[in-house]
């Protein structure tokens, strides 16, 4: 059973010093060798995951130093899976993330992180599989996001669940990404898998 530590003054500060340490790495990828290893990562998601028609798939739209998920999407579009992009609540005082069907104009939003403008929703529990933006993971699945928490509360659920952890979480991610270990908090919720330029890792709830 994994035991999640509760949040402290030095958690949070060594989670701080690692996002910076990985984001400093993740600035020294070049525009080609972003685009290489997105296409990279989305053949290994088809060869491992077989996308289905039908599936509920949500992606992200990248920020410049994520790894974009542009490519996995037009192929999960291409095999007929509905594709859904998150978007956080747009009053500041809210925390909450909801999953938006990909149609339509995007916006930017506070973050500048683009979303669909629709406003029609789904219930994170209703998604097959989720792909996730991350600064760093190891192979237990512990993911290090970059501290917002908005997909830590989206999925806080499956935490109440004993056996089947629907839906999928799969972190999308460059190899330099992995670390040996990260020290767990209260509110993190594990990945199923990574998937990486060089394959898919599988982890300790997948």
């Amino acid at each position: 059973m994994r035991v999640a530590l509760p949040d402290s003054p030095s958690l949070s500060a060594a989670r701080r010093s690692l996002r910076a340490s990985l984001d400093a790495r993740r600035r020294q990828v070049s525009a080609s060798e972003r685009a290489h290893a997105a296409l990279l990562v989305a053949r290994n998601v088809d060869r491992a995951l077989h996308l289905q028609r039908h599936w509920r798939i949500a992606a992200y739209a990248a920020l410049p130093r994520e790894l974009d998920a542009a490519p996995l999407i037009a192929l999960a579009a291409s095999r007929g899976c509905r594709i859904y992009l998150p978007r956080i609540d747009r009053q500041r005082a809210s925390r909450r993330m909801r999953f938006v069907e990909l149609h339509g104009r995007l916006r930017r939003n506070r973050l500048g992180i683009a979303e669909p403008e629709a406003a029609a929703s789904i219930g994170a529990r209703w998604l097959d599989v989720v792909f996730l933006p991350l600064l760093g993971f190891d192979r237990r699945g512990l993911r290090l996001g970059a501290g917002g928490g908005f997909y830590d509360r989206a999925f806080a659920f499956r935490h109440l669940r004993q056996k089947w952890h629907t839906p999928r979480l799969i972190g999308l991610a460059y190899a330099f990404q992995e670390v040996d270990s990260i020290t767990a908090a209260a509110h993190d919720v594990p990945l199923d898998a990574v998937v990486t330029e060089e394959g898919i890792i599988r982890c300790a709830t997948g």
